[in-house]
C-alpha cells in the first residue's frame, strides 16, 4: 500500500504466508512504481527477515523498516486494509476454490478498492482519483 494515496500497489495470494508470498507482492509493487530509496514497512514476520527479502530490497534500492515488537501502531494502516478486505469480501460468503477467492480479491483490490472505494484520509476520494488529481496539480 502506498501510504500517500492508500493505493494497493502490490499484492499476492497463496495458501501460506511464506517469503514467496511477500516477495511476489513486493515484486508487483516494484514493477508498478519503480521506486528508488523508498521505505518499505513490514511487521516482524520471519518472511521479512529472510536473506531473500533483504537481497530483494537491496537490489531494488528499497529501505526495509520493521515494526517494533508488540507495536501494532506501526502497521495500523495495513492492518486496517486487511480487516476491511476480510469484512467487505472474504467473510461475506464461503468460497468453493482458492481460484474463486483469488479472482474475487483481484476484483476487490484492482476494480473496487483502488478505483471506487472512498477514503476519509484522502478527502473522500478513491486512491486512483487522489493520485490522478495530485498528478494534475503537479503538472499545472
Amino acid at each position: 500500500m502506498d501510504l500517500f494515496s492508500r493505493l494497493i500497489v502490490g499484492w499476492a495470494a497463496q495458501p501460506t504466508i511464506h517469503r514467496e508470498l511477500v516477495l511476489n507482492a513486493l515484486l508487483m509493487a516494484v514493477r508498478r512504481r519503480r521506486p528508488r530509496g523508498t521505505l518499505i514497512h513490514s511487521d516482524q514476520g520471519t518472511q521479512f527477515g529472510s536473506d531473500a527479502w533483504r537481497r530483494f530490497c537491496r537490489t531494488n534500492r528499497l529501505e526495509p523498516s520493521m515494526s517494533r515488537k508488540g507495536n501494532c501502531w506501526d502497521n495500523a494502516v495495513a492492518e486496517s486494509f486487511f480487516a476491511t478486505l476480510k469484512t467487505e469480501l472474504v467473510y461475506r460468503r464461503s468460497w468453493d476454490t482458492r481460484a474463486d477467492l483469488r479472482a474475487a480479491v483481484f476484483q476487490y483490490i484492482e476494480v473496487f478498492y483502488n478505483r471506487r472505494r472512498l477514503h476519509s484520509s484522502i478527502g473522500y476520494k478513491s486512491p486512483a482519483q487522489f493520485e490522478s488529481e495530485y498528478a494534475l496539480s503537479r503538472a499545472a
